[in-house]
């Protein structure tokens, strides 16, 4: 791909070759974010234009807070994989991919910068803006994807960006006491809670079994909105704050 301007203006450009059509002419309606997971940005750059690594994101926010785009807008990139989110199972066409330089997990989940995160918010807004993207369609990679992904992880300000109008977010009931459904369990009440996962977005299967299944939906759901504790067990403070979260949604309020 040869080089083109970069739609978010102040961004540098380094292109990627790994992208395509967006399908079926979609344009985007979700920005999903993503950690890097890499020892380094310079090695993370490289992967993401290497045509061998056969994956690539919209943007790239260093530590320092500079944003390079890599595919332009009105393409595909590949950066969310198998993926679901609302019924939707082809998110790339959907959506703009931002990753974002940190380490992640495997590296003890170190702090975000601050300078990153108010790149990130400009991004976001600018983006938002752009397309008409609902507060509620920036989500996390693990949200599209709780079997294979965590980033970009509890550690990740997501009340700090609803502040500046970027993102769904409620405050997180306090963590507590109380009745808790976990892996295993069965019934009705776990129908029920599958049920509020999958009207928020989750891909889970509303067939009353707490399975591996809806324990990854539950630990990204915590991950994302009550990252005090993610532990994949539905406790009191998780099953409120995703009933305040659907209460607080335009589409279902």
């Amino acid at each position: 791909m040869s080089d083109f301007q970069p739609d978010f203006p102040s961004a540098d450009v380094c292109p990627s070759p790994n992208h395509g059509e967006r399908k079926d002419g979609r344009t985007p309606d979700m920005v999903i974010l993503h950690y890097t997971g890499m020892p380094s940005a310079e090695a993370a750059l490289e992967w993401l234009c290497s045509e061998q690594s056969q994956v690539s994101s919209h943007y790239f926010v260093d530590e320092d807070g500079r944003i390079t785009q890599l595919v332009a807008e009105s393409q595909r990139a590949w950066h969310a994989g198998q993926s679901h989110w609302k019924g939707d199972t082809d998110i790339n066409s959907a959506s703009v991919g931002i990753e974002i330089v940190n380490p992640g997990h495997a590296a003890g989940s170190p702090p975000f910068h601050q300078a990153q995160i108010e790149a990130v918010i400009r991004l976001c807004r600018d983006i938002a803006d752009r397309h008409r993207i609902p507060a509620e369609r920036v989500l996390a990679h693990s949200d599209i994807a709780p079997m294979r992904k965590q980033d970009p992880g509890e550690i990740f300000p997501w009340g700090q960006l609803h502040t500046e109008g970027i993102g769904h977010w409620v405050e997180p009931l306090p963590v507590g006491g109380g009745r808790f459904f976990q892996e295993g369990d069965a019934g009705q009440p776990v129908e029920a809670l599958q049920t509020m996962l999958a009207l928020y977005g989750y891909g889970v299967r509303v067939d009353g079994s707490y399975d591996v299944e809806t324990t990854a939906a539950i630990r990204a759901f915590q991950r994302h909105f009550r990252p005090e504790r993610v532990d994949g067990i539905a406790d009191a403070s998780t099953i409120g704050t995703l009933h305040k979260l659907l209460t607080a949604l335009p589409s279902v309020a």
